[in-house]
């Protein structure tokens, strides 16, 4: 039996752990679920490394995602065979990617992460439900009641009811089953006036999803898969809005829409100690095996490890034919299939620099991932449903064009901070890469308050954001800050005994939120910086 809980937050991601340990710490009971047997989502399941600003390292997150982020550090150092000048590093790269300042494998994560949980595990306080997915809402009087979940093993389901309700799912799934006014899609330019926004409304438009995987390099060696059954069909299919064929290294840039030639060579001998990743001088994009790297084997002692380990998440296996939400099943064996077919014509027909074709070398991991394929447990979802909300963030709060290098709207109810161009990759509308400058910006406490249900929040990318702005919220710390502030909003108000919207409204109730978020490390403004 599961005790009725103060607090429970469906969705185990990012948001959904940062929740859950904010609500404990709060002394809340909680009870935190997950769809996958992992909890960490971007992190993890969908096996992305983070991406993140180019001040990360000293400041523009919250306390508890830079104890996630020494965490994960301190893993490698502790565990892995590092050289002494890689050891000695206090920002280590464990991957020497180019995407991020700190790229790493997902397990060491999910690790850091469950270590992160345990105390309130042991405590009573947490209960957390892996491979549980929900199926069902109560609501009643602008309250949600109670939510059924389905063990996705066995088919059976159990109901738990909580005073809080947190909808940290990819997909925004809560917003839907407990009928919660939300948005889909892309909103029509009328609604915000948004430059980018499209004439008329498209529920269906949405960023496409990525499934990705990991591979290292055997030369020599033979490790080519079966080849998938849609293998024809991704190998002729080239967009209207592409250079060549997507399985192909050429592809758009996603800043200039120009065609631009990626390069693909597993296990350079660059010394990792030389790369810089730095998003706001250099995309990093255009060198395929170091772009996403997680593993670099020349940061370890000679021998340690044959080969790298490098994180597929390329232009190649956007999967963008069908919107996920809405059609889950379909969209996602599509998109299994793209990225089985990306690795096929990896090891098989792509160009190598020394003029033959294939490497059959490439080696999934399955042991990487936690699958029996090699590819990730769950797609990458960039884009969720979500709330209608107090506040909507929209282009002209975040956008450079508009607002200048140092502006930015400065919201009079605050409670966090995040970075990132607004990059919105291409859409099952057809549309290309969206990617444009935007401003640090402050997340209103507004764009997690919905309209009208008193009782539930969002803990992830289901805030009240545009399906352009989605493009800068949707990124690993800010849904981290999105997620702690709501677990934290939720035992402050039961605490208190108000509601999130008396919070919001009222400055002197917003102003003792402010303080317990202030005590908890949670950064609400930003220093002087400038957008990119």
């Amino acid at each position: 039996m599961i005790p009725e809980p103060d607090i429970l937050v469906v969705g185990g991601g990012l948001g959904g752990v940062a929740a859950a340990l904010a609500a404990c710490r709060a002394g809340r009971s909680v009870v935190l679920t997950e769809e996958t047997d992992w909890i960490g989502g971007q992190l993890t399941s969908q096996a992305v490394p983070p991406d993140e600003h180019p001040w990360v390292e000293q400041f523009g997150t919250t306390a508890t995602y830079r104890r996630l982020r020494e965490g994960i550090r301190q893993y490698y150092r502790q565990w892995y065979p590092l050289r002494a000048e890689a050891l000695a590093l206090t920002d280590l790269n464990p991957g020497a990617g180019r995407v991020s300042k700190l790229c790493h494998e997902p397990k060491a994560a999910l690790a850091v992460l469950e270590g992160m949980l345990a105390p309130h595990l042991a405590a009573g306080r947490l209960t957390v439900l892996t491979e549980h997915r929900p199926v069902a809402a109560e609501s009643d009087n602008d309250v949600v009641r109670a939510v059924t979940l389905e063990d996705v093993r066995d088919g059976t389901r159990r109901t738990v009811a909580a005073r809080y309700v947190l909808d940290a799912t990819e997909t925004g799934e809560l917003l839907h089953l407990a009928g919660v006014e939300h948005a889909n899609g892309a909103e029509s330019k009328a609604e915000f006036d948004e430059p980018h926004a499209p004439d008329h409304a498209q529920p269906d438009n949405q960023q496409g999803i990525t499934v990705c995987f990991a591979l290292s390099h055997h030369e020599g060696e033979d490790h080519t898969v079966d080849r998938p059954s849609d293998y024809d069909f991704w190998r002729a299919y080239r967009p209207d809005f592409w250079p060549g064929p997507l399985l192909g290294f050429e592809a758009p840039d996603p800043r200039s829409l120009e065609p631009v030639a990626r390069t693909f060579e597993p296990n350079p001998d660059l010394d990792p100690l030389a790369v810089s990743a730095d998003q706001s001088a250099d995309a990093g994009d255009k060198e395929l095996w170091g772009f996403r790297r997680i593993l670099a084997r020349k940061l370890h002692t000679e021998g340690a490890f044959d080969s790298d380990i490098t994180l597929v998440n390329w232009p190649l296996n956007d999967y963008w034919l069908k919107p996920y939400i809405g059609q889950e099943a379909e969209a996602l064996r599509e998109a299994r299939q793209l990225s089985l077919s990306v690795l096929y014509w990896l090891q098989t027909e792509a160009p190598r620099a020394d003029g033959g074709t294939g490497f059959p070398g490439l080696r999934p991991r399955p042991d990487v991932t936690g699958t029996p394929d090699g590819l990730a447990k769950a797609a990458y979802v960039r884009e969720s449903r979500r709330i209608k909300a107090v506040t909507t963030v929209t282009e002209h709060d975040v956008a450079i064009d508009l607002v200048g290098p140092y502006g930015g709207t400065r919201h009079r109810d605050s409670v966090g901070v995040g970075n990132y161009r607004i990059d919105l990759h291409p859409s099952t509308g057809g549309d290309n890469y969206v990617d444009i400058g935007s401003v640090p910006f402050e997340i209103p406490l507004g764009a997690l308050v919905p309209r009208r249900v008193r009782n539930l929040l969002p803990a992830g990318k289901n805030l009240g954001t545009t399906h352009i702005t989605n493009g800068c919220y949707r990124l690993h710390p800010v849904e981290w800050n999105i997620g702690e502030v709501a677990g934290a909003l939720a035992a402050h108000c039961l605490t208190e005994n108000v509601e999130p919207h008396q919070v919001q409204a009222e400055d002197k109730r917003y102003d003792e939120f402010a303080k317990v978020l202030d005590r908890g490390g949670v950064q609400r403004h930003w220093p002087d910086v400038r957008g990119y």
